[in-house]
């Protein structure tokens, strides 16, 4: 974090709204690199971290590519014939303990990485499951991404990933994406010295938008029991009582 955003950093915690130290911040970082290899995109989580953990909020960053995830869209892929290992059930624990979910991912081709969609798919998986409420598991939590690369495509990597989250329940607040690409083709990465990355003023200040604008919807929700219950229960639909429609399976 530069000198400029720690002072700035500072300054807003100094005045903050509201008290976020009762949150959960997970950063589910779709490297394609193994632990203790360094990551570039690691390198802008971090920046984002400082900045929730100076508002005294948990966090974890968890690489998925370092787990055994099975493909598919099981719950537990190793309780099917099709896999003998599947490491997902462990991160997914982590995804439900958590307030906010920020998933980070390199540009590879223009597009997220192999990881990265692998992540979605599998927490895709969960989605026919409700929450105490009666709505999809997800409703309450809110979700973000960080992006790096030196090559076109943070945007339209962001459009995919937060409409992803968006579409399983989560909610996403105003600039929830921030991302660094250096020069188009071979130039430097993100945390290559000379890069400009970290001391970049235009993705450090999305960054920090991004992370406060968390906050604050993730402090919204919780302090309102998470989105109302109305109009949004799967089980009050099927039975086709409540909502103003019929369920094509509901039979008088």
């Amino acid at each position: 974090m530069t000198k400029q955003l720690k002072s700035t950093t500072a300054h807003l915690c100094e005045s903050a709204p509201a008290k976020y130290d009762d949150l959960k911040v997970l950063f589910l970082n779709c490297t394609l690199s193994r632990s203790p290899i360094m990551s570039h995109t690691e390198g802008l989580i971090r920046v984002a971290q400082g900045i929730f953990e100076a508002n005294g909020v948990a966090t974890k960053i968890i690489r998925p590519v370092d787990y055994d995830i099975a493909a598919g869209l099981g719950m537990d892929m190793a309780k099917t014939d099709q896999w003998d290992k599947d490491d997902w059930p462990q991160i997914q624990k982590e995804v439900d303990a958590c307030d906010i979910l920020i998933i980070g991912t390199s540009v590879w081709l223009g597009e997220k990485s192999s990881v990265c969609s692998r992540t979605l798919e599998r927490m895709y998986g969960y989605t026919h499951q409700f929450n105490a409420k009666g709505q999809y598991r997800d409703y309450g939590k809110v979700g973000a991404t960080l992006i790096t690369g030196n090559e076109d495509g943070v945007k339209h990597c962001a459009m995919n990933i937060l409409f992803s989250l968006s579409h399983i329940g989560y909610t996403i607040p105003p600039q929830a994406d921030a991302g660094w690409m250096g020069e188009a083709g071979p130039g430097p990465s993100y945390m290559d010295e000379g890069s400009g990355g970290p001391e970049n003023d235009f993705t450090n200040r999305n960054t920090t938008f991004l992370v406060w604008n968390c906050m604050h919807l993730a402090r919204m929700l919780k302090d309102n029991g998470g989105i109302p219950a109305h109009g949004n229960q799967p089980d009050v639909w099927d039975a086709g009582c409540k909502s103003g429609f019929h369920s094509p399976e509901h039979k008088r």
